[in-house]
């Protein structure tokens, strides 16, 4: 079973007029669901204006980020490299 990230849920029948879908949501993300199996999810632009505050990490970010997951995930990467 899918969690969902989201307590709004709407079906794909209630998509046929998202406008009544996002306003009962009240600007928060809705799960879409076709046969109680999740679809996607419906991110109203009020929801996603707290995003301008991100940032491209840096080289260094990226290259230390990289070798502390490739540590975790290199004996993985040798079980798969004869696959």
């Amino acid at each position: 079973m899918t969690r969902l990230l989201t307590n709004h849920i709407a079906t794909m029948t209630e998509m046929r007029e998202p406008h009544k879908v996002l306003e009962r949501s009240g600007g928060k993300p809705v799960a879409i669901l076709r046969n109680s199996a999740l679809v996607g999810y419906l991110v109203p632009a009020e929801a996603a204006t707290g995003l301008e505050g991100h940032r491209h990490a840096t080289m260094d970010e990226f290259s230390d980020a990289f070798e502390s997951t490739r540590v975790r995930a290199q004996p993985i990467l040798d079980y798969l490299k004869d696959k």
